[in-house]
């Protein structure tokens, strides 16, 4: 029973580490592409957020707050969402991409927020990885009593 939830345990927080890693790629994504003002699609890069979800194997809240061993189950990524918000305009008459009154589209990254936003993934993945070995010594500890 305790090594099946060492293993719940490690199973959460690796959960845990792989989202929290797919948040770092897309960060890093926004911040190559915070002055690509054309795209594939037309216009300006669009920022971009990872929405992650708890884990569980209830299908409705009702059943997940019933749950008390839900709450460990760990996250999933449930999407990469696209930001809506308006692009910023810089005044730039001299460029292709600029309008008739010479403002063009830029991307709506904010170098200093993705930069935060770096911050705190990086700082919970360590918060996982700290989980994941927590756990790992717990299960060794654990096998020394026998001996």
């Amino acid at each position: 029973m305790i090594v099946m939830g060492i293993f719940n345990a490690i199973d959460a927080a690796a959960s845990g580490m792989s989202a929290e890693r797919l948040r770092m790629d897309v960060i890093s994504n926004n911040i190559a592409n915070a002055n690509s003002s054309r795209t594939a699609e037309g216009g300006p890069y669009r920022r971009q957020m990872v929405v992650f979800e708890p884990r569980a194997n209830a299908s409705s809240f009702a059943q997940i707050m019933a749950q008390q061993q839900s709450a460990g189950d760990g996250v999933r990524v449930t999407g990469i969402l696209k930001d809506q918000s308006a692009p910023r305009l810089v005044y730039d008459p001299s460029h292709p991409d600029a309008n008739k009154q010479g403002y063009r589209e830029m991307p709506n990254i904010n170098i200093i927020s993705e930069m935060v936003d770096m911050m705190t993934a990086t700082r919970a993945y360590e918060a996982n990885v700290t989980a994941v070995n927590a756990a790992k010594n717990m299960a060794l500890k654990a096998l020394e009593i026998g001996q």
